[in-house]
């Protein structure tokens, strides 16, 4: 039933199928014909999105976070300490959840949907008309996990080509439901087409923004026209506000009439339609002000209540910010780099930095799984060096070896960024790049993990999963009997097995 209710508040069975599938479920004989009538109630998957899922197996071999101590540095142990994880990041999300399920306040992930950028696992065949099986195979298991990481009020990036958009953005509905749509925000990429366009210059790119519960989660303001601000008339200690009308005869309701109700006006007309609010928020918001009821021009009651510009304290954003473009974000690694050829089209740090900063929450804890060059780690530091906020990062990346990053893009882009950024020294201790000569060191620690593997039935002395595993890398304390350390692995390290199926 809890599936059914889900695709009625989602609108994509009509409340009088839904009213029938439920009965049917209630009259059936057993669990499995149960299954098979709201199944009928779900067969939309196969109507315009569908495409194989990989499948989990469990291996014998436990992943595991183990420190770089090369890689990492400490600027002032008194600061905020990052994290850098290298390896495929759906081993890395299985060992995040251990410590921070629920616990991300915003994730960024710039998935890579260029069919030459995706690795063997994950190349995407523009020219198959049907689905994006890889793409999407390769997503869906990576964004169940990423909502269990994300907290109730968390909020989800993902940026994609205009290929692919209309696909990823099934598979969010998917899994994040579409309810939690927030929208989309469009960036341009690039001005102009080249000797090459034919048809429309697509000058654009997309970043789709989801909520994991959009009914209790932070509001998120743009900036409006100047017409639209017209109407803000009045204002009082919460912000500027207009009176809007509290009916909404066309609102559809889905599953009960709770919003519509009687409402008793000074000379005792009674007025009864559909209220915006239920009858409860109606009589606590009218005895605080934020309702009204006055009698208009022509004579009738009208019940209208506060309708406010933005909540005091936060700031308007635009859903036409000005990102940067594609040439920005290749200027600064080539400022970072000294001009070396290194990265292809990394997203700008104003472009992560809007992002972020549309979420009024300086303490937040950002995710990005799909790290690349570490534009979002830059990104967070050069938000909290602007506004003294204390937000962290998580960023995870592979190590992928190219001509261009012959160590891994891990090693030779995103550490080396990272470090030099933060310190204002590359790790052999110099700092003859362009960077640091316009700016200060962002400061800040950087931790960083490689993805290690033990088999579970490893019993070398030294060598077992009790051994190598280390619960402090986990945000616990050092563990003092191996009774506890024992309990600890097998209750946390059992889900790190999982493996995806490739077919």
């Amino acid at each position: 039933m809890s599936d059914l209710d889900k695709r009625l508040a989602d609108k994509v069975i009509e409340p009088e199928n839904y009213t029938l599938l439920a009965k049917l479920i209630k009259q059936a004989e057993n669990s499995s014909e149960a299954v098979k009538i709201a199944e009928l109630g779900t067969t939309y998957y196969r109507t315009g999105f569908h495409f194989d899922k990989r499948l989990e197996k469990f291996s014998h071999d436990i992943a595991y976070f183990k420190k770089n101590k090369k890689l990492s540095f400490v600027t002032d142990p008194a600061s905020i300490t990052h994290k850098l994880i290298i390896g495929d990041n759906y081993p890395a999300l299985l060992n995040l959840l251990i410590e921070y399920r629920n616990k991300i306040d915003v994730i960024y992930i710039d998935p890579p949907y260029g069919k030459d950028s995706m690795g063997d696992f994950a190349k995407t065949n523009y020219e198959n008309a049907i689905t994006r099986d890889n793409l999407l195979s390769m997503l869906y298991p990576r964004l169940v996990l990423a909502k269990q990481l994300l907290s109730d009020k968390g909020v989800i990036f993902c940026s994609i080509d205009d290929r692919n958009q209309a696909y990823v953005k099934g598979l969010f509905d998917e899994v994040f439901e579409e309810r939690n749509f927030v929208g989309t925000f469009i960036k341009q990429s690039k001005v102009g087409g080249g000797s090459d366009t034919k048809f429309i210059v697509k000058e654009h790119e997309y970043c789709m923004t989801y909520c994991k519960d959009v009914q209790i989660a932070d509001e998120m303001f743009i900036e409006h026209s100047k017409e639209y601000l017209k109407r803000y008339k009045e204002e009082d200690e919460n912000g500027k506000y207009f009176w809007d009308t509290f009916a909404r005869p066309g609102l559809q309701l889905r599953v009960s009439e709770t919003l519509n109700y009687p409402i008793s006006c000074p000379d005792g007309t009674v007025i009864q339609t559909r209220w915006i609010h239920s009858k409860e928020r109606f009589e606590e918001e009218y005895k605080n002000g934020l309702v009204r009821i006055i009698k208009k021009d022509d004579g009738k009651w009208s019940v209208q209540f506060k309708q406010y510009l933005n909540i005091k304290g936060k700031k308007p954003r635009s859903l036409t910010m000005d990102f940067g473009g594609s040439i920005e974000g290749k200027n600064e690694i080539a400022l970072i780099f000294n001009n070396e050829k290194i990265f292809s089209y990394p997203k700008s740090v104003r472009f992560i930095k809007a992002l972020i900063d549309i979420i009024n929450n300086k303490d937040m804890l950002v995710l990005d799984f799909f790290a690349g060059s570490g534009t979002t780690g830059q990104a967070v530091l050069e938000l909290n060096k602007q506004d003294g906020g204390k937000r962290k990062f998580i960023l995870v990346t592979n190590n992928e070896k190219t001509d261009l990053t012959p160590n891994g893009i891990a090693h030779d882009v995103t550490a080396k960024r990272l470090k030099r950024v933060m310190t204002g020294k590359c790790y052999d201790g110099t700092n003859n790049f362009e960077w640091i000569k316009k700016n200060q060191p962002l400061g800040d620690n950087l931790d960083v993990y490689d993805i290690a593997e033990v088999a579970n039935f490893e019993t070398t002395p030294g060598k077992t999963p009790f051994d190598v595993i280390d619960e402090t890398l986990y945000g616990k304390g050092k563990l003092s009997t191996v009774k506890e350390k024992t309990e600890w692995v097998c209750d946390n390290f059992e889900i790190t097995q999982k493996k995806l199926e490739d077919k």
